[in-house]
């Protein structure tokens, strides 16, 4: 039988990633270039830095993927491509390096959604288990995923306002500590047996989240410390501390209620975030004993390629295929998506 090899390519954000995947498990080449220092400096992403670095980094990245693949040409199957959501910016840069390739190595071209690729880096773990819960926690997005089969996502709940990623990034800003807000305060919150600061409990409906009210408190408090010079470091760790607890005890509430309604077998866990020490912690904790806990390595929480060849390679089966006509689009719901693909019988002419 002959193998399959997906180029995967990744650039939504601040990360320019290539790498090539053979047949849905082998990991041949895996090329991450991050921007993260570079936007150090301004505390968050800046787009236009960002689409430009993908300009410069992106034909390294590429021919460093292939050498590491070693592998010939003409064995290439498809080119996988995160056409969104995103930075527009970063996404065309990908989108444009992705049609080059399919055309000419004369192969499909893969358009995937970024959401799915982080749920499917939890398969560099371990195979899915249907029906599972799917738990999505980055810097713009905060959802809960009901998957019956391969490809098919249900979203049964997402957040109100901020995605849980956005809020740690908040914080950390307000706190004075350094971008990414997440990782900061997840290194000064190791000790998670400490008391907490009770901050409010939003009522939400159904599996929906919020994170709004949470932070607002939070900035009047830090604004106030500020005020009477009180903000010193241990001040500090208690607020980190007491922000994480109550994004991530908010989050579990909702997926033990899905979990249940559901009656799910497995959940996974994607997206940035799923790096966080407590959440990884807490939830196995909490629902070890009763679902099958499936956490991506460390190495894909954050953006990656493999996480979109992987996906390509269910939709290759499928015949996803999209065609050159394919933009990127800086908004677009995951659902909907693969809804819209399965009724058109695989096309795409996004």
């Amino acid at each position: 039988m002959k193998s399959e090899y997906i180029i995967g390519i990744e650039s939504s954000c601040d990360e320019t990633s290539i790498a090539i995947l053979k047949d849905n498990e082998v990991i041949l080449s895996n090329v991450i270039s991050s921007q993260i220092e570079t936007h150090q400096k301004y505390g968050g992403v800046m787009p236009e830095i960002a689409s430009r670095l993908h300009v410069e980094n992106i034909g390294y990245v590429l021919n460093t993927a292939l050498k590491e693949a070693n592998i010939d040409s003409t064995l290439i199957s498809a080119v996988a491509v995160c056409g969104g959501p995103g930075l527009i910016g970063g996404l065309q840069i990908g989108m444009i390096c992705a049609k080059t390739l399919a055309m000419f190595y004369n192969v499909p071209l893969i358009y995937v959604h970024h959401l799915a690729g982080h749920i499917y880096a939890n398969e560099f773990a371990k195979s899915m288990t249907f029906p599972l819960l799917a738990v999505v926690v980055s810097g713009g997005n905060s959802e809960l995923v009901i998957m019956r089969d391969h490809l098919d996502f249900n979203i049964i709940g997402e957040t109100q306002d901020d995605a849980i990623g956005e809020s740690f990034d908040k914080v950390a800003r307000m706190l004075d500590l350094p971008y990414p807000g997440g990782v900061s305060i997840d290194k000064l919150c190791k000790d998670h047996t400490k008391a907490v600061i009770d901050l409010p409990k939003p009522k939400v409906d159904g599996y929906n989240l919020s994170y709004s009210g949470i932070k607002s408190c939070l900035a009047r408090m830090i604004s106030k410390l500020k005020e009477e010079g009180k903000l010193d470091s241990e001040k500090v760790e208690e607020i980190a501390c007491s922000a994480e607890h109550a994004f991530v005890d908010q989050l579990l509430s909702k997926i033990k209620k899905a979990a249940k309604d559901y009656a799910v077998k497995q959940i996974i866990v994607g997206g940035g975030v799923s790096a966080n020490s407590y959440l990884r912690s807490k939830i196995q904790e909490e629902f070890n004993d009763k679902y099958d806990i499936v956490l991506p390595p460390l190495w894909c929480t954050t953006d990656n390629a493999l996480m979109i060849a992987k996906v390509g390679h269910y939709m290759l089966k499928k015949g996803y295929i999209s065609s050159y006509s394919a933009c990127s689009k800086a908004n677009l719901s995951l659902e909907k998506y693969y809804k819209d693909l399965a009724s058109n019988e695989g096309g795409n002419d996004k």
